[in-house]
């Protein structure tokens, strides 16, 4: 019988949280289902929490009249547009899904291509693609944590959640998508990422996390 690649290796994951800012919930441009499935992910996010796993909050923002933008909205940016803009309540992190105590987001740091620790092994990471692997230190920081398993869930599905999981691939992880704490989950979605192995739970079916 072949070697077992794919199954999650649970107690060496580490949770991917993308995109889950206030804009995309139910501010400036909310994005369906996000709202209805926030609270999976703060259960996701507690399951990691109590279990001392990593946990990384990717975030976006951009900065009305930078360049350094996404192709699909580069022009509206450019032009002044403010969507998760840097500093404002639109671009903060739902509080159900951050620590007790959790400082605000530092986005000269973030921006700078550095973590901010949000509480023990959790962080905030920024980044400036659809990708979270995409010009960030993610794959630096899950390899000195001895991570194998990339637990993926957020906002939204066809956009950055997917690109993470294909890099994720790219990059010999094992991967999961929890499909009750991500927005815009479609049977067809599914099945493209079934192509390259991978898994699918809802949070309920998280296995066990430590070792």
């Amino acid at each position: 019988m072949p070697d077992d690649y794919l199954s999650p290796d649970w107690p060496n994951s580490a949770l991917v949280m993308i995109d889950v800012q206030n804009d995309f919930v139910d501010g400036a441009t909310p994005i369906p289902g996000t709202a209805e499935s926030l609270p999976a992910m703060a259960g996701l996010v507690g399951r990691f929490r109590a279990a001392r796993r990593p946990i990384f909050h990717v975030v976006r923002s951009y900065a009305p009249g930078e360049h350094d933008v996404d192709l699909i909205r580069r022009a509206s940016i450019e032009a002044g547009a403010e969507v998760v803009a840097p500093g404002t309540e639109g671009a903060r992190i739902p509080g159900a899904l951050l620590p007790p105590d959790s400082p605000e987001l530092d986005w000269p740091v973030l921006r700078a291509g550095r973590l901010q620790r949000l509480g023990p092994e959790e962080y905030a990471l920024y980044k400036p693609r659809w990708s979270a692997f995409h010009r960030t230190p993610l794959d630096g920081e899950l390899r000195r944590r001895g991570v194998t398993t990339i637990v993926v869930a957020g906002c939204n599905l066809p956009n950055c959640p997917r690109a993470t999981l294909f890099d994720a691939s790219e990059r010999d992880y094992r991967t999961v998508l929890v499909t009750d704490a991500t927005s815009q989950v479609t049977p067809e979605r599914l099945a493209d990422l079934a192509l390259i192995g991978v898994q699918t739970r809802s949070v309920s079916e998280i296995g066990e996390l430590r070792g």
